[in-house]
């Protein structure tokens, strides 16, 4: 039984370490949705991604979420025509980040929630072992 809510402890707090390390990522993608290049020409930020899998912990013997890859979205640029921006080119355009705010703050949403569900599960947990302890004493 100990086992069993000790696992589910362990993959709990392994979804709400990826989950913050999924908000961070959101976080810079936000942070930088309007970051041109610092030339002419120049490169903007491009908008960064994040892959999970699952890994097995020998100890509990559980499936856990690992964060496996921080990678980048190779779509494209936005391109606005702005000649008088220091990043614009030769013709006046200007390369803007491949942000997109309303994707953004979907995952935004979809990150809070997930990791409220671990932290609810990590509660219940608690609970249950509290609960436990109460009985085993009496």
């Amino acid at each position: 039984m100990l086992d069993s809510l000790q696992a589910s402890l362990t993959v709990a707090s392994s979804g709400l370490e990826s989950q913050s390390t999924r908000m961070r990522i959101v976080s810079e993608n936000l942070a930088n949705a309007t970051s041109t290049g610092r030339i002419a020409g120049a490169d903007p930020y491009q908008r960064k991604t994040i892959t999970f899998d699952a890994a097995l912990d020998r100890a509990s013997g559980a499936q856990l979420a690992k964060v496996k890859e921080i990678g980048v979205d190779t779509t494209p640029y936005r391109v606005e025509y702005d000649p008088g921006h220091p990043a614009a080119d030769k013709a006046g355009y200007v390369k803007l980040p491949n942000v997109n705010m309303m994707i953004e703050m979907a995952d935004m949403r979809e990150v809070n929630r997930s990791y409220e569900a671990n932290l609810q599960v990590v509660k219940q947990v608690r609970s249950m072992l509290g609960m436990t302890i109460d009985l085993l004493r009496s």
